[in-house]
């Protein structure tokens, strides 16, 4: 089945920008958490959330928001400035799928212009902890429940795949993502001499608990190790195992079962071979926040090059 460029463009980044806006409340409701659970009087500043977006950016704090909490959450939930936040996301799925309806399910279309409506009248005040939750979970639901009509409903068809494969895409950068949080907090909080380990293990554990928790992996990770929550046996779980839908090395094995089902698909594999064997030689030092920061980058770069190729092949052609 031929698919207008049209189509396919709008039909990718809707994907992308709903898996964004689900994963961006997740890792927001599990930094909370850890906030709330974290040992000790340390206060632990919300500035590391910003690296969800991939850009460098300033936020000023208000010296009565002395964590720089409501300030990082303005930018991230409800920000129409910030093309990563979720009200922009949802905003942005809604009107890529509005011109697409007639190869969507109808109850796919219900589910996202349902969930546009309901965060553009209440992203605003989604910032406060009082009713950020409600909020946070009305987004992971809708998602999901897209997903979930998507998956069930919709004909394995070529707008599947690229519905699918902008899921994929946007999962993988986003576990990084998830690192490269880890990685500036390490950074915040680096000790000099000490190699940027924390000083007291226990709170190391939660850490590493809160990422696993942004991606709710914390369950899979425990059945898979048998083990304690280790900080290296944490990157190595969402990095290379295979079997986890999350972990950068499952998204990238679905992706190549979808591109070969699609015509002409030479180039992105090539693509896809670079962003594998890149993701290989990775192997990050968890403890090290330079090390881990730099890893998370050269992954993330490899995924933009296969982003690139897949929009370049079916997305733009045509």
């Amino acid at each position: 089945m031929a698919l207008l460029s049209r189509v396919a463009d709008r039909l990718y980044w809707a994907a992308r920008y709903m898996e964004r806006a689900e994963d961006t409340a997740r890792i927001i409701r599990a930094y909370h958490d850890l906030v709330v659970d974290f040992p000790g009087d340390v206060v632990l500043r919300w500035e590391p959330l910003i690296a969800i977006s991939g850009n460098v950016v300033s936020v000023d704090t208000d010296p009565d928001d002395y964590s720089g909490e409501l300030m990082v959450l303005q930018f991230l939930i409800a920000d129409r400035q910030n093309s990563g936040s979720i009200a922009s996301c949802v905003a942005a799925t809604r009107e890529n799928l509005r011109t697409t309806r007639e190869v969507i399910p109808r109850e796919a279309w219900q589910t996202v212009n349902g969930l546009s409506h309901y965060t553009g009248s209440n992203a605003a005040t989604a910032v406060r902890r009082q009713t950020r939750d409600r909020f946070l979970a009305r987004v992971i639901d809708d998602s999901r429940r897209l997903d979930g009509v998507v998956d069930s409903t919709m004909t394995r068809a070529n707008p599947y795949r690229l519905f699918r494969l902008g899921r994929l895409m946007e999962r993988a950068d986003m576990t990084t993502r998830v690192l490269g949080v880890r990685a500036a907090a390490l950074l915040q909080t680096n000790v000099p001499g000490d190699n940027g380990r924390s000083s007291d293990p226990l709170s190391d554990e939660v850490q590493w608990m809160g990422v696993l928790r942004s991606l709710s992996a914390l369950q899979m990770y425990q059945r898979a190790t048998r083990g304690p929550i280790d900080g290296e046996a944490v990157v190595r779980f969402l990095l290379y195992y295979a079997s986890f839908p999350r972990s950068v090395q499952c998204c990238l094995d679905e992706i190549r079962s979808i591109v070969l089902t699609l015509p002409s698909p030479h180039d992105v594999l090539v693509a896809l071979d670079t962003a594998e064997h890149v993701l290989a030689e990775a192997r990050p030092i968890a403890s090290d926040g330079h090390e881990l920061d730099d890893a998370m980058d050269r992954v993330q770069l490899a995924i933009t090059g296969l982003d690139r190729a897949i929009h370049d092949r079916w997305v733009a052609a045509g």
